[in-house]
C-alpha cells in the first residue's frame, strides 16, 4: 500500500511539475506581464484541472509539501495580481482553495493562514476604511468566500491555529475578515454569495473560542443579522438566505450568550460582588445586562418573519426560539416572552413533529414560570382580538384567530385553568365577532313586498342544497376568516369549557338585542355544535360521571338554546320587527335539533313545522332559502321521503295553526303565502280537509271585505284551492263518474235517408195543412156535450196516469257530493259578490278562477247550472270594464262559461246581445281598426291574399282576379297586435267563437257574429270550423261576396250541362 501511495504521489508530482515550473517562469521570468497574461491564464487553468481530477480520484496522494511546492509559483502570480486580468486570479484562488482543503488541510502554517486571510479579505473589501473604486465579478467574490470559509475551517480545526486567530496583532485583520463577511451577508450580490458568506461566518465562530473574542464581535454581528432578517428588507431576500441567517444568529447567541457560557457571570451579579477588579474585562454583568437588551430588541425585529407563509422559516423560527428558551433560559430571561409568544405562533402540527425534538410544552413542564408566561400571552391574544379584527387585513383578522386557537391548544395540552382567561374568553369572542359582522359588507339585499313574492317549489326538489349558506361573516372574502372562527370556536378547551362559554354566552343573548345579540346566538350554537360532536376520550375506557355531567351540561345548553330558537320563530307574528338573521340562525338551530333527534323529532313538529313553513313567504330571499333547505333537512331527518309527504303527514297541525289565525284574524301575507304552499305542495289530497279554513276565509271576507288588499291575499288562497282542486281525480260524485257533456255543435253529414227523411216530414207538413185549410172551411154543428166536462174527464185521466207511474217508480235521491267539488261550488258562488271589487288585479283573479273551476263543476249540471245562473250578471258586467286586462279575462271566463254549460246560456246570450253586447263587439272591432290608423288596412296583402280570386267576367268567360287589396281588414301580425285594442279584439273573436261553438243561437244573431268574424275567416281555421258548423252555406256565400273563394271549374258531363254559376 506505501509503494502504492508513493507511486501515486509519484506520477501526481510528474503533471505538477511542468506547470509549476511554467508558472513560475511565465510570473517571474515574463517582461511583459499582460502580454504573457493568456498563456499564463491557460497555465493556471490547467493546473487548476489537474488538481481537481486528482483529488477526485486520490484526495490523499495531495499532502503538505505537494501544497508547499505549488504555493511557490502561485505566490508569484499574487505578488503581482494587479497586473494580470481577474480570471487569473480567481482560477489562483481556487488553487488555494484546493491545496487548504486537501493539502494543508490543519497543518496549515499560521503565518501563511494570516497572510491567505489579509489578502482574501483585501480581494473582496479592499483597503480597510477605503471604499473600492473597482468591483470584482460575482464569481470571483464566490470563490474567495469559499476560499476563505476552507482556509477558516483549516485554521480553526487545530488549537493552534486557533489561538492564533485571535491574537492581539491578528484580531484586527480578524475584525476586518467579520466586516467583510457581514458585508456580504447584508449586501451581497447574488443568494449563493450570501449563503456562502454565512457559511464563513459559521466557520469563523465554529473557529473563534475564545469567550471574549466572541462577545467582542458579538454586537456587529447581531445587528448585521437584524438588518437581514427584519421585515420589509427580509421580504426581498430568498428563503434559503433568511433560513441561513436564522441558523447563524441562533449559533452565535448560544455561543456566546447560553447559560452554560456565562453562569460565572450571572452568578457575579447574583452575588453583587463589585466590578472594579474587572477593569478592561468584556465578560462583565454590566456587559451581559446591555448585551441582552440589544439582542432583545433585535429579537423583536427577526421574529415579526413569523407571521411569513414559508414552512421552512418558520420552522427555522420555532427552532431559534426553542433553542434559545433551552440554552439560553437564564441570560435571555427578559426576551422570554417575546421567545414564548413566537414558539406558540410558529407551533407545527404534532404530525409534522418528531418525538425526539424539544417542543415548547417540554419545556413548560421543566420551567414552570414559561407555563405562567404562556397563560399571560394567551390573555393578551384574548383581550387584544377584539381590536385586531378591525383591521381591514383579513390576514392579520385570520391570523390573531390562528394565534389563539394555538394558545388554547397549549392550555389544553398543559392544562392550564384560568377562572379569568374563561369570563374573558367569552366576551371577546362576543365583542370580535360582533366588529367582524359590523364589518362585513352588506350584500345589498333588499327585501320585497310580500304580495311581490311568488312561491318558490324548489323546496320539494331532492338534490337540492343540503347545508345552509353562512348568515354571519357571508363574504366571499371573508370566508378564511370565518373558517379560522370556526376552528377557533371547535378548539376551545374540553367539553365543559365549551358548555360553560356557550351558557354564558346564552345567557347574555336573552338580555341583549342587535349585533351582538345576533352574533352571541350563533357562537353559542358553533360551541354547542362542536362540544355535542366530540366524544370524550375516557368513554372508551372509564365510565366516569365526571364524562357524564359534561356530556349532560352540553345537551342542557342545547335544550335552552332549542327552547330560544322555538321561541324566535314563533315571534314572527308578533308586532315588533324581527332581524332575519336570527331567524335564519333559529332554523339552523331548530334542522340541528331534527338530525340529532331523528324520527324522535316528529312531536315537534307541532310547533316549528307552521312557523318554518311561514318563512316561504318571507321578503327576504337568502331567509327563504334557508327555509327550503331547513324543510327538506327536516324531512329527510324525520325519516319521511319528501317535504310534501312531512306536510301531508302533519297538515292537521298546519291547518290547525293557520285557522287559529284566521279566528282570530291574525294574518299576515307570510300566512297565505303558507297556506298556498301547503295547498300546491300537497294538491288535491289537503282540499278535503281546509273545510274549516275555507269557511275561516268566508267569515273574514265578510268581516274585512272593505280592505282590498286583505280580500285579495285571501282570494290567492281560494285560487290555489280551484287550481289544485281541478285536477282532482275524485271530484266528481261519489261511487260514480258522471261523463262530461259535449256541447259543441257539428255538422251531421246527411245521407240518403237523411234526405228521404227530410222529404216525406216536408210532405207530411203539407198534407197537414191542407187537411187544417179544409176543416176550417166546414162549418160543422153546435157541440153536444159542455167542453170543459171533456177537458176535465181527459185531464183527470192523465193524473191517474201519472200517480200510476209515480207509485212504480220510487225517486232516488242525489248521491252525495264529495267534500272538494262541495268546497270548489262555494268558492264558485262567493266570486259573484266580488267581481265588482275595486282593485282591478282582485277581479282578474277572480275570472281567472272562475275560467279554471267551470270545466271541473261542469260534469254535474243540478249543481253546476244554478251556480252560472247566479254569476252570469255580474259576470258579463265585467265584458264593459275599464281595464282591458280585466275584460280580456272576461272573454276567456265567458268563452269557458259557454264550453261548460251550453245552450243553457241560449236565452242569456240573446237578451245580453241585443241589449249591449253586439254594439259592444262592434265597438271593440272598429276600435282595433282605428288604433292602427293607416295601418289597418293591410299593405301586405299580396301576401296574407295569395290565392284569393275575385270572380270577374272576361272575354274567355269567367276569370279570376288577384286582388292585393281585397279588403280592410284587423291585421294580426306586426307590432299593432300587442295594442290593447287589438289584444281586446282578439279575445272577443275566442269570445264569439265559443258562443257559436257551443250555444245554440238564432240566426239573426248568428248573422251578426258572421259579418263581425268575416275578415278573420281566411287566416282563422277555428272561426270558420265553427261558422260552417252552424251554417256553412251563409258562410261559403260570404266568403264568396268577399272574394275569399277560388272559383271552380265548371264540371263536364257527357250529356249533361250545367248552369254556368260564375257567369256575371
Amino acid at each position: 500500500m506505501a509503494s502504492d501511495h508513493s507511486a501515486a504521489r509519484n506520477e501526481f508530482f510528474k503533471q505538477l511539475k511542468p506547470r509549476c515550473v511554467t508558472i513560475n517562469n511565465l510570473a517571474v521570468r515574463a517582461t511583459d506581464k499582460r502580454a504573457s497574461a493568456k498563456d499564463l491564464l491557460n497555465v493556471v487553468q490547467d493546473l487548476s484541472a489537474v488538481l481537481e481530477q486528482q483529488v477526485n480520484v486520490d484526495a490523499s496522494v495531495l499532502d503538505d509539501k505537494i501544497a508547499d511546492y505549488v504555493l511557490f509559483p502561485l505566490s508569484n502570480i499574487l505578488r503581482n495580481q494587479q497586473e494580470y486580468p481577474i480570471r487569473v486570479t480567481e482560477l489562483t484562488i481556487r488553487c488555494l482553495r484546493t491545496l487548504i482543503q486537501y493539502g494543508w488541510k490543519a497543518k496549515i502554517p499560521n503565518d501563511l493562514s494570516q497572510q491567505l486571510l489579509i489578502f482574501l479579505t483585501f480581494v473582496i473589501g479592499g483597503v480597510p476604511g477605503q471604499a473600492r473604486e473597482d468591483s470584482i465579478p460575482e464569481e470571483t467574490e464566490l470563490e474567495v468566500f469559499m476560499t476563505l470559509t476552507s482556509l477558516i475551517k483549516a485554521a480553526g480545526s487545530s488549537p493552534a491555529g486557533a489561538a492564533a486567530l485571535v491574537e492581539t496583532n491578528a484580531v484586527p485583520t480578524l475584525g476586518h475578515a467579520i466586516t467583510v463577511v457581514l458585508d456580504g451577508i447584508t449586501d451581497g450580490r447574488t443568494p449563493d454569495i450570501r449563503l456562502e458568506a454565512l457559511r464563513t461566518l459559521d466557520a469563523l465562530l465554529a473557529a473563534i473560542r475564545d469567550q471574549a473574542a466572541l462577545a467582542t464581535f458579538l454586537p456587529g454581528i447581531v445587528s448585521s443579522l437584524s438588518r437581514l432578517l427584519t421585515p420589509p428588507t427580509a421580504l426581498k431576500t430568498q428563503r434559503r438566505v433568511l433560513v441561513g441567517g436564522i441558523n447563524a444568529l441562533r449559533d452565535v447567541l448560544t455561543r456566546v450568550l447560553g447559560d452554560i457560557k456565562v453562569v460565572g457571570i450571572m452568578n457575579k451579579q447574583a452575588s453583587s460582588e463589585s466590578e472594579k477588579g474587572a477593569e478592561g474585562q468584556v465578560l462583565t454583568p454590566s456587559w451581559l445586562k446591555a448585551t441582552t437588551a440589544k439582542v432583545k430588541l433585535a429579537l423583536a425585529s427577526v421574529l415579526k418573519l413569523r407571521n411569513t407563509d414559508s414552512d421552512d422559516i418558520r420552522a427555522a423560527l420555532e427552532t431559534l426560539c426553542i433553542t434559545l428558551l433551552d440554552e439560553c433560559h437564564q441570560s435571555l430571561a427578559e426576551c422570554a416572552s417575546i421567545l414564548v409568544e413566537s414558539a406558540m405562533i410558529l407551533v407545527q402540527d404534532e404530525s409534522q413533529t418528531s418525538v425526539f425534538q424539544t417542543s415548547l410544552a417540554d419545556l413548560a413542564r421543566i420551567y414552570p414560570e414559561l407555563g405562567d408566561t404562556i397563560k399571560t400571552t394567551v390573555y393578551n391574544w384574548v383581550t387584544s382580538l377584539p381590536r385586531l379584527v378591525q383591521s381591514s387585513d383579513e390576514k392579520i383578522k385570520q391570523q390573531a384567530i390562528r394565534n389563539l386557537v394555538k394558545g388554547q391548544h397549549f392550555l389544553e395540552i398543559l392544562q392550564i385553568d384560568s377562572s379569568i382567561l374563561e369570563n374573558s374568553l367569552a366576551a371577546s369572542l362576543r365583542d370580535s365577532t360582533t366588529a367582524l359582522v359590523l364589518a362585513s359588507k352588506s350584500s345589498g339585499m333588499s327585501e320585497l313586498p310580500s304580495d311581490a313574492i311568488e312561491l318558490n317549489m324548489d323546496v320539494v326538489r331532492r338534490d337540492g342544497p343540503t347545508t345552509f349558506p353562512p348568515v354571519l361573516i357571508s363574504q366571499e372574502t371573508e370566508r378564511s376568516t370565518r373558517m379560522a372562527l370556526l376552528n377557533l370556536l371547535s378548539k376551545i378547551g374540553s367539553i365543559s369549557q365549551q358548555s360553560k362559554v356557550a351558557d354564558d354566552l346564552l345567557n347574555y343573548v336573552r338580555e341583549s338585542t342587535g349585533p351582538s345579540q345576533i352574533t352571541s346566538y350563533w357562537l353559542v350554537f358553533e360551541l354547542v355544535k362542536s362540544s355535542l360532536s366530540q366524544p370524550s376520550d375516557l368513554d372508551d375506557f372509564l365510565d366516569l360521571s365526571s364524562a357524564a355531567s359534561t356530556s349532560n351540561g352540553g345537551e342542557a345548553v342545547f335544550q335552552e338554546l332549542y327552547s330560544f330558537s322555538v321561541a324566535v320563530l314563533d315571534s314572527q307574528a308578533e308586532t315588533e320587527e324581527v332581524d332575519w338573521r336570527l331567524q335564519a340562525l333559529a332554523l339552523e338551530v331548530t334542522t340541528f335539533a331534527a338530525s340529532r333527534m331523528k324520527e324522535g323529532f316528529r312531536p315537534e313538529l307541532i310547533d316549528v313545522l307552521y312557523p318554518i313553513a311561514t318563512f316561504l313567504g318571507s321578503g327576504v330571499s337568502k331567509l327563504r332559502d334557508h327555509a327550503i333547505i331547513s324543510l327538506n333537512s327536516i324531512a329527510a331527518s324525520c325519516g319521511y321521503s319528501n317535504v310534501t309527504e312531512l306536510i301531508i303527514d302533519n297538515v292537521d297541525y298546519m291547518v290547525n295553526s293557520v285557522s287559529l289565525r284566521l279566528n282570530t284574524f291574525d294574518i299576515s301575507p307570510a300566512s297565505t303565502q303558507v297556506l298556498r304552499m301547503m295547498i300546491r305542495l300537497t294538491g288535491p289530497k289537503l282540499i278535503p280537509y281546509l273545510d274549516d279554513v275555507i269557511a275561516s276565509i268566508f267569515a273574514a271576507l265578510d268581516n274585512y271585505h272593505g280592505y282590498p288588499l286583505f280580500v285579495e291575499s285571501l282570494f290567492s288562497v281560494l285560487t290555489e284551492v280551484v287550481q289544485q282542486g281541478s285536477q282532482s281525480d275524485r271530484l266528481l260524485l261519489q261511487g260514480e263518474k258522471s261523463s262530461v257533456k259535449d256541447h259543441k255543435k257539428s255538422l251531421q253529414p246527411m245521407d240518403a235517408q237523411a234526405l228521404y227523411d227530410v222529404l216525406s216530414s216536408r210532405v207530411e207538413r203539407r198534407e197537414k195543412r191542407r187537411l187544417e185549410e179544409l176543416e176550417h172551411d166546414e162549418i160543422g154543428p153546435h157541440p153536444k156535450r159542455p167542453w170543459h166536462s171533456e177537458k176535465k174527464d181527459e185531464t183527470e185521466h192523465e193524473a191517474d196516469q201519472a200517480d200510476q207511474d209515480s207509485n212504480m217508480e220510487v225517486e232516488k235521491p242525489p248521491p252525495p257530493k264529495t267534500p272538494t267539488f262541495k268546497i270548489l261550488a262555494r268558492i264558485t258562488d262567493l266570486t259573484q259578490h266580488y267581481l265588482t271589487s275595486p282593485t282591478p288585479t282582485l277581479r282578474k283573479s277572480l275570472l281567472d278562477l272562475l275560467t279554471t273551476v267551470c270545466p271541473a263543476l261542469s260534469p254535474d249540471e243540478d249543481a253546476f247550472l244554478p251556480l252560472v245562473n247566479s254569476v252570469w250578471p255580474v259576470l258579463v258586467e265585467r265584458l264593459y270594464d275599464s281595464e282591458p286586462f280585466v275584460v280580456i279575462s272576461a272573454c276567456r271566463a265567458l268563452a269557458t262559461l259557454c264550453q261548460s254549460a251550453g245552450d243553457f246560456l241560449n236565452t242569456r246570450i240573446k237578451t245580453e246581445w241585443w241589449d249591449n253586447l253586439g254594439k259592444w263587439c262592434k265597438k271593440v272591432k272598429t276600435d282595433a281598426t282605428q288604433s292602427r290608423g293607416k295601418k289597418g288596412v293591410d299593405t301586405r296583402a299580396g301576401k296574407q291574399d295569395h290565392g284569393l280570386l275575385i270572380p270577374a267576367r272576361s272575354e274567355n268567360g269567367i276569370g279570376g282576379k288577384e286582388s292585393s287589396k281585397a279588403i280592410e281588414v284587423v291585421s294580426n301580425t306586426g307590432l299593432g297586435r300587442f295594442t290593447q285594442a287589438a289584444q281586446v279584439w282578439e279575445a272577443v273573436q275566442g269570445l264569439l267563437i265559443a258562443i257559436v261553438s257551443y250555444v245554440q243561437i238564432d240566426d239573426d244573431v248568428f248573422d251578426q257574429i258572421l259579418l263581425l268574424l268575416a275578415d278573420v275567416l281566411a287566416t282563422n281555421p277555428e272561426a270558420r270550423a265553427a261558422l260552417e258548423a252552424v251554417d256553412p252555406d251563409a258562410v261559403w256565400l260570404l266568403m264568396y261576396e268577399r272574394g275569399m273563394v277560388e272559383p271552380m271549374e265548371k264540371p263536364a258531363l257527357p250529356g249533361t250541362s250545367f248552369v254556368d254559376l260564375w257567369a256575371g
